[in-house]
């Protein structure tokens, strides 16, 4: 997706607080963002201090939204370089153009994952409902891989498993020997829990990765803290788990993975390295000169803001 900000910052991992495993957790207030024709949404990342989580780089948790009486969600063709956009939506459905001829319609519990390497454009819409609510993330691609020729992938099912009453889905990475399908480039983890009865369980981590954890429906404690659909929770890495308490219908996002080592700059929809990268690019959108051509959506294409 693609916010509204008309002048946005180049945001720098670089400034990312370092936390060692021996501090405490860090709350972090979402920020309200505007995506398609201003619909507002909650954004856990990136934020100040908080650039990444192990790979991921970009957490947006829009709605629930009613779409009744409105034109829905709406975000024209833009372009990304140098990610992975991750969709995964709870209710309503998303339909997903991109450059390479893929019209994919996504449903509740099926991930979206286009991986952008040296460049694509896509849009997104939403089909008529009256609900529309979900995620979607965006995962820096390691210099290693990152100018890659670009793809889309569409999981239609996604392993579950059960756990002291919670249902566990597991969207990305391994849990408990249970490993998605889902195509990533780096040590990393993503995880909806969805709580079946009021349940206080141990939850195994990964003591070589970062988490955030982040309510979708109801609210959770962990690590001693009480987190509602407004604040994202940071846990440094170092722990092998943590204790959860989570009442009956909650769902929960926990996203993790091991500190991402490069830096990386962040503005409008690019990840790169330098500032000149991000300029190429924006013009080359501008010109059409790159990034292929989104057929079939019914609207304009989006224009990057001024590159501060």
């Amino acid at each position: 997706m693609s916010d509204l900000i008309k002048t946005p910052k180049i945001l720098n991992s670089k400034e990312c607080l370092a936390l060692s495993p021996k501090c405490n957790s860090q709350k972090i207030k979402t920020r309200t963002a505007h995506v398609g024709d201003n619909i507002t949404i909650r954004r856990a990342l990136p934020q100040g201090n908080r650039k990444t989580i192990g790979a991921w780089c970009f957490l947006d948790h829009f709605g629930p939204i009613d779409l009744t009486n409105t034109e829905g969600l709406r975000v024209g063709p833009h372009p990304h370089i140098g990610l992975q956009t991750f969709t995964y939506p709870l209710a309503g459905e998303i339909l997903h153009r991109d450059s390479l001829g893929s019209k994919q319609k996504i449903q509740p519990g099926q991930v979206n994952l286009m991986t952008a390497g040296k460049g694509i454009s896509h849009s997104e819409e939403s089909l008529p409902d009256t609900l529309l609510h979900g995620v979607q993330l965006w995962i820096a691609l390691p210099d290693s891989v990152r100018h890659m020729e670009p793809n889309f992938i569409h999981y239609e099912t996604i392993p579950s498993l059960n756990l002291a009453n919670l249902r566990i889905n597991i969207l990305a990475g391994e849990f408990l020997n249970s490993l998605s399908p889902v195509k990533v480039y780096s040590p990393l983890v993503a995880l909806e829990l969805i709580a079946l009865e009021d349940t206080t369980t141990t939850l195994s981590l990964n003591p070589k990765f970062e988490y955030g954890i982040l309510p979708l429906i109801g609210t959770i404690e962990i690590a001693q803290e009480i987190v509602d659909i407004d604040t994202l929770l940071y846990l440094p890495f170092g722990r092998p788990s943590t204790p959860v308490r989570i009442q009956q219908g909650s769902r929960i996002l926990i996203i993790g993975g091991e500190p991402f080592q490069e830096d990386i700059l962040i503005w409008w929809n690019f990840v790169a390295r330098t500032k000149e990268e991000m300029i190429e690019a924006a013009n080359a959108w501008n010109k059409h000169t790159a990034f292929g051509e989104v057929k079939g959506y019914p609207g304009k294409e989006l224009v990057p803001p001024p590159l501060l």
